[in-house]
C-alpha cells in the first residue's frame, strides 16, 4: 500500500522560492507527471511562493502526494501570516496587482492547477491550496 508523502518548506528568502521550484519539480517527476504537467505545477508553485514572500512576508509550503482512487496528484498548500487579502475577487482578476508585477500570479496559478482554493482575511494571513492531477 502506498503511503502519501508530505514535506514542509519555509519560504523566507528569494533562494527559498528557487528551492520550492526544485522540490515541486522533483516531486512531480517522482509521481510520474509528464513534462507539460511538471511545468504547469512548477510555474504555479513559483508564482505562489513569490506571492507568499512578497505579499505575505514569508510563510510555509506543504507539498503532499494525494491519492484518489486510481488518480495520483500533488497538493501544494502555501500559508503566510501576512496582512491578508481584503478583496479576493479583485485579487483574482488578471492584471490586478498591488505590487510591480503583471498581476497574473493568483489567476495564473489557478489556470495551471486542477483544483484551486484560497482563504484569506485581512490581518489573518492567506492560505492557497492547489492540486494538480496526473
Amino acid at each position: 500500500m502506498l503511503v502519501p508523502l508530505s514535506e514542509n518548506r519555509s519560504i523566507s528568502t528569494p533562494e527559498d522560492v528557487v528551492a520550492v521550484r526544485q522540490a515541486v519539480r522533483q516531486r512531480a517527476v517522482d509521481l510520474g507527471f509528464n513534462l507539460v504537467d511538471q511545468t504547469k505545477i512548477v510555474t504555479a508553485a513559483s508564482e505562489l511562493a513569490r506571492n507568499t514572500l512578497q505579499y505575505g512576508g514569508g510563510g510555509t509550503l506543504r507539498i503532499e502526494e494525494v491519492l484518489q482512487g486510481p488518480r495520483r496528484g500533488i497538493r501544494l498548500v502555501f500559508e503566510d501570516n501576512g496582512p491578508g487579502i481584503s478583496n479576493i475577487e479583485l485579487a483574482m482578476k488578471d492584471g490586478y496587482t498591488t505590487g510591480n508585477g503583471l498581476g497574473l500570479g493568483l489567476s495564473g496559478a489557478k489556470r495551471l492547477s486542477s483544483e484551486f482554493a484560497i482563504d484569506s482575511r485581512p490581518g489573518e494571513g492567506t492560505r492557497v491550496t492547489i492540486v494538480r492531477w496526473r
